[in-house]
């Protein structure tokens, strides 16, 4: 196994670069943090949340896993948005998906792969949701980018119904869910005209 070099060099100039433009910049930032936008995306290795929005570190609470799934019964996402919204009070939430997305197409081919077939399950759930719209899409690739969509429009949904958003939402906090999705071939995010702000508005999301 060869060592890190490369990283640790990187990681070297990133730093120095940092501390140039702002010389207390690590110092403020070791007392804590206050950001305002959780990200709940995906863990492709092309989409890099603080890079692709400009944002620096502090900026951005982030979780990502395969094809930005919420499920309710997954302990991990959900301790993320407790401490996300209970504690830090993001103001925003914004579940992001990318077209192209290996766990979407994983699950739109209904292949028997393994271990990740049961995490598979919760975007088939979706596909088994939105089968006439998928399906009546003209080519492939528009099958799979509406697919890739409505996945992101399903995980907002579940999002707006995990209990410390319920909760925020309840006692007032000011708080937004926003679905949004990336095109790797451009760069550029998408927004998919969803954002809720209250659970009268998940409610309607419904239909």
């Amino acid at each position: 196994m060869g060592k890190l070099s490369t990283v640790f060099d990187q990681n070297q100039k990133w730093a120095d670069n940092i501390k140039e433009k702002q010389p207390d910049f690590f110092k403020e930032s070791a007392k804590g943090q206050s950001p305002n936008y959780l990200w709940i995306g995906c863990a492709d290795s092309r989409v890099p949340p603080a890079q692709l929005t400009g944002l620096g570190p502090g900026d951005l609470f982030v979780h990502r896993n395969i094809a930005n799934v919420v499920p309710h019964s997954d302990i991990n996402i959900q301790s993320v948005v407790q401490y996300a919204v209970s504690v830090l009070k993001v103001r925003h939430v914004v579940v992001c998906g990318h077209y192209g997305c290996g766990g979407v197409t994983a699950a739109y081919e209904d292949n028997n792969l393994g271990l990740i077939d049961n995490w598979l399950a919760n975007i088939e759930d979706v596909y088994r949701t939105h089968q006439d719209e998928i399906e009546g899409r003209p080519s492939e690739e528009e099958k799979l980018n509406r697919f890739c969509e409505l996945n992101v429009r399903e995980q907002v949904k579940k999002m707006c119904h995990s209990p410390f958003v319920q909760q925020a939402w309840k006692q007032g906090q000011a708080l937004s869910v926003h679905g949004l999705i990336y095109d790797l071939e451009t760069g550029l995010l998408n927004d998919l005209d969803i954002r809720i702000d209250s659970a009268e508005e998940a409610a309607n999301l419904e239909s």
